[in-house]
């Protein structure tokens, strides 16, 4: 069977699946542990022989001669039996459960996987195909998985910006299911095709990699974090698809949450989109000893400042992941550039202790979750010596005046190629200003109303020129993002306010 015919085939099994109930998530799960099996299966035959780990009774040859009860009986105790095993075995069955409760579908799932070759297929055939699954998952509201997926040209116009280096480490502390990683190991291998068709003007140099890099790139260059189980799962299936990881290692993603503890290693690369909503589930205590009121308390010494603001204790916590000479890009919402009290705590000292140089104004209508207005920071750290690194920002806005949707006018790569030409990747100190690319130095930054950098300078078109609006389409979806994220400010508002017990007295 040809390649296009394989992908036809894993659709449409799915539309079959979803007839009966079974959403993209759980299909992409039910693939995952069926396909893992089927990996290691063909891993642990001639010419590869390899020591898979997996228990004899409890591997794919047990599996795939059943049919009726005994296959869905057996594929519940391999589920289980698979989850209590250490390594990326574990880490790939943690917590499975079986969601097909047709005995017949699961018996043509398994047929249709164990009919295929796996490892015959090259990595770009087979993280296509599940990068698909992804993305249609992603697309399904009601899932809510969108929330875990980046738009991949931010993504790619992130890494062509920050341009990372072979044998250098990248990690990301919520990496949901491992866009930055894969767009990042693109980069790195060459082999992405968003590369060639970009050639002209993206200007990757990098030599191809010799057997050390590669090794490192497999085994080494990335950790991520995902606190949530399944999409830490469908992140580690990704990535071995994609040749990241070994089918017999340890899993380079962690379950942990990664704002619990300060970091285990320092790592010279942060690509990351850490979770938008304002409230952790825990306290901060800082050196100060100031705290929140909940039960559990982050002990974290290396923080600037105490706050129960998810997002700013994820730009903290990116700081101090990184090395001395390290670089990061993150995507952040508007807030963290305003914000008084914390954020304006933790904005001045980015300022002062990192080199907070870029940041670029996202457009609405790119992701999943409605009423999102972002940004990416880029910034490098630096020595702890007491002197303000940044000199000043340079602000690019690719809001004003854009209008983009997720279906009829989607943001492609070709939308951001003015910002990473005006970016200057190879030299980032030698820039233009454009109408859409302004510098702005220090001092005015940190003169202004709460160091606010939430910077525009573009007159909005729409304001004024009524004969000339967005499609309709466009200009409904601009309409329901600012009544969400009007919404969405509201509800930080009452959030923060203090509840007050209605006592009534008498006599």
């Amino acid at each position: 069977m040809n390649t296009s015919s394989l992908i036809q085939k894993v659709w449409n099994f799915c539309h079959t699946l979803r007839d009966d109930g079974v959403g993209y998530g759980d299909y992409l799960e039910q693939l995952t542990y069926l396909l893992f099996l089927k990996l290691a299966h063909e891993y642990a035959q001639e010419p590869y022989k390899r020591d898979t780990r997996i228990p004899a009774g409890y591997d794919w040859a047990s599996l795939r001669g059943k049919t009726g009860e005994p296959l869905e009986a057996h594929y519940l105790a391999i589920l289980h039996k698979l989850g209590t095993e250490s390594g990326m075995l574990g880490a790939i069955f943690f917590k499975a459960q079986n969601k097909i409760q047709d005995p017949a579908k699961l018996a043509r799932l398994v047929q249709m996987i164990d009919a295929e070759s796996w490892i015959g297929l090259d990595a770009d055939t087979k993280g296509d195909l599940y990068e698909g699954l992804l993305q249609k998952n992603a697309e399904d509201t009601k899932s809510g998985a969108g929330q875990y997926f980046t738009p991949r040209a931010i993504i790619q116009a992130m890494v062509a910006c920050v341009r990372p280096q072979p044998e250098k480490t990248i990690a990301d502390p919520a990496c949901g299911t491992g866009g930055f990683f894969l767009t990042a190991n693109e980069w790195l291998s060459g082999s992405g095709q968003w590369l060639k068709d970009n050639a002209a003007w993206l200007h990757r140099d990098l030599l191809p990699l010799n057997p050390r890099q590669k090794r490192f790139l497999r085994e080494q260059t990335f950790h991520g974090n995902e606190i949530v189980p399944n999409t830490r799962r469908l992140c580690l299936m990704n990535l071995f698809l994609h040749n990241i990881g070994e089918l017999d290692g340890e899993p380079s993603v962690a379950r942990a949450d990664a704002l619990i503890a300060e970091p285990k290693i320092r790592v010279d690369y942060v690509l990351a989109n850490p979770p938008f909503g304002k409230k952790s589930s825990m306290t901060i205590t800082n050196e100060e000893g100031d705290e929140d009121r909940d039960a559990l308390t982050y002990e974290r010494q290396d923080f600037w400042q105490t706050t129960s603001n998810k997002q700013l204790n994820f730009l903290q916590h990116i700081v101090s992941m990184l090395k001395v000479d390290g670089k990061a890009a993150v995507v952040l919402p508007d807030n963290v550039l305003f914000e008084g009290g914390a954020g304006e705590k933790i904005r001045r000292k980015l300022l002062e202790n990192c080199d907070v140089h870029t940041i670029l104004r996202l457009p609405t209508g790119i992701f999943y979750a409605q009423g999102v207005k972002a940004n990416v920071v880029f910034f490098d750290n630096a020595p702890k010596d007491g002197r303000g690194h940044t000199k000043g920002v340079w602000f690019y806005d690719l809001r004003t005046n854009k209008h983009f949707t997720l279906k009829t006018r989607q943001l492609r790569l070709d939308d951001l190629k003015d910002f990473v030409v005006s970016y200057n990747p190879e030299n980032r100190h030698e820039r233009q200003e454009t109408e859409r690319f302004k510098f702005f130095a220090y001092d005015e930054l940190i003169a202004r109303d709460k160091a606010s950098l939430d910077i525009f300078w573009l007159k909005d078109d729409s304001l004024e020129n009524l004969d000339d609006l967005p499609p309709p389409d466009v200009l409904q979806q601009e309409i329901i993002e600012h009544l969400e994220a009007a919404l969405a400010a509201f509800r930080d508002v009452a959030s923060g306010l203090p509840s007050f017990a209605r006592v009534e007295g008498g006599k």
